[in-house]
């Protein structure tokens, strides 16, 4: 019970943190100027706004967040790592720890109390 509570806290606040990144590309929201949407960052906005209400949510969470964990691992090799091999020093850290969240969640699922458990249980 205590691991499935787990799942579902780290499913929902990594969602909505993941969120947040979203409404400021898109929205020009919460301290940064909104960017194009035919460019790379704003793809991203695309997909880390609505993949992060997915998320938390827990709507498809297998195939989001496989998806999401791409996109975070791409990120971190194309804004990152040239700029150094450690993270910490490259800037590269949260895209690196999203990246692997997102893996443990498209192999987890989106847990007990998500749409997809939901929809399970109503089968």
């Amino acid at each position: 019970m205590v691991d499935n509570m787990t799942l579902n806290l780290l499913r929902i606040v990594t969602g909505f943190l993941l969120l947040q990144h979203g409404m400021q590309k898109l929205f020009g929201l919460l301290g940064r100027e909104a960017v194009a949407l035919n460019s790379l960052s704003g793809v991203a906005g695309v997909l880390e706004f609505f993949g992060g209400a997915a998320i938390l949510i827990g709507l498809a969470t297998r195939p989001i967040a496989f998806l999401l964990s791409g996109l975070l691992a791409a990120a971190y090799f194309m804004a990152h790592a040239g700029e150094g091999f450690w993270p910490i020093q490259n800037g590269g850290e949260l895209a690196a720890l999203y990246s692997f969240v997102f893996l443990y969640l498209s192999a987890r699922g989106g847990g007990e109390f998500s749409i997809d458990g939901w929809l399970k249980t109503r089968r």
